[in-house]
């Protein structure tokens, strides 16, 4: 088990394309960090980095206290599992996990001893003797991931590894390799895993810590939950959560003593808690309220704002509405036994919805930095 320590780390390409641009972090001993962001931002370039696979052109990358930025990936003590799961075909499960270890020139007691035991932690003692066309998909990433596990590296790298999945193998991959982490730390052997997705999804329900990137830039480190709660930007605000947060510009205005908030043509009052720390402020500005903070039922604190439906998409226990205040469009995420009187309604009908302003963000206008925080 090591710490990954990244200090002003960046790329650039020899047609002088800069794809990171100064990428300070540090993922902690035994940690489950995940990057994630949109294609294009830089979260598998930063992975290859780490990995070896390219260079780094300028700061500095130490796993544990050994800086490595010219080391050779076999000499940096990590393990990486991509998307492609390229088992060798002519060899069985055992073959496949035992390869590198041979390669290696382990004893074969202690092939033997490990491979046993990654196939104990992934549940496939009984695949051992198939061959890769026997596999699953599922199966298949498995072994992948016991050949990372075999090696007991310092580091894990994940760069993908469920996207050739169908959404059922991936909702189970996830638990288990959550699960898999958590039996390495409590059978002594620890990982520090990175791990890239560009599902917010697996983002949020698999790292200890998300790193979210846009255009090899750093937006914010920080857990799940402070993520989804305390967002540092509109991007940020707008990549984690699904449906994503509703944002738009808006007009701050002072309203007696207190601040509201102009959106579609109406004048939302903001609770004293948001008013306060902006209470010098006003002209244009971005406001957030995410979906399941505006309801079809009033609630204590929310206010009532007339608006037209647009359409309800129905996913089961919940439903996604649709509608607009003004020319303004918004999503409302309900809970299907709340629909009511808007079940019979069609296409812009009025209706009124309940916004928890409690709840809202407001971002800068041209940074899109979180005024609240």
């Amino acid at each position: 088990m090591a710490h990954l320590s990244l200090k002003k780390i960046e790329k650039v390409y020899a047609n002088g394309f800069k794809a990171v641009h100064g990428v300070d972090l540090e993922v902690r001993d035994g940690e489950f960090m995940v990057f994630v962001g949109p294609s294009g931002c830089a979260k598998s370039t930063l992975l290859r980095m780490i990995a070896g696979l390219e260079s780094i052109t300028g700061g500095e990358l130490h796993i544990g206290s050994k800086k490595v930025n010219e080391l050779a990936p076999k000499q940096r003590g990590i393990a990486m599992v991509f998307q492609n799961y390229a088992l060798y075909p002519h060899m069985t499960v055992y073959e496949n996990l035992a390869f590198g270890l041979k390669l290696a020139g382990t004893p074969k007691p202690e092939v033997a001893q490990r491979v046993r035991h990654a196939a104990q932690l992934l549940e496939m003692e009984h695949l051992l003797e198939r061959y890769p066309k026997q596999l699953s998909g599922g199966q298949a990433q498995r072994v992948a991931v016991g050949r990372a596990i075999v090696k007991k590296p310092e580091v894990f790298l994940f760069d993908e590894p469920l996207s050739n999945l169908d959404a059922k193998l991936r909702a189970s991959m996830r638990v288990r390799l959550t699960e898999l982490h958590r039996n390495l730390r409590e059978s002594g052997q620890p990982a520090t895993v990175v791990y890239v997705t560009h599902d917010q999804v697996e983002a949020m329900t698999m790292g200890e810590r998300i790193c979210v990137l846009k255009e090899g830039v750093i937006q914010q480190v920080d857990t799940p939950t402070a993520l989804y709660d305390h967002p540092a930007n509109a991007f940020v605000a707008s990549f984690i959560g699904s449906p994503e947060m509703n944002i738009h510009e808006a007009q701050l205005q002072p309203q007696g003593e207190g601040l509201a908030v102009v959106l579609g043509g109406q004048v939302l009052p903001l609770p004293a808690a948001k008013a306060q720390p902006l209470r010098s402020r006003s002209g244009a500005v971005k406001f957030g309220l995410r979906p399941e903070h505006v309801t079809a039922l009033p609630r204590e604190g929310s206010l009532a704002v007339p608006c037209s439906l647009r359409f309800v998409e129905h996913m089961g226990s919940e439903v996604f509405v649709h509608f607009s205040i003004g020319e303004t469009a918004m999503t409302a995420r309900v809970p299907a036994d709340q629909l009511g009187e808007l079940a019979g309604k069609t296409r812009g009908a009025a209706h009124v919805f309940h916004l928890q302003l409690e709840r809202c963000h407001l971002f800068d206008a041209e940074t899109g930095a979180n005024l609240l925080l």
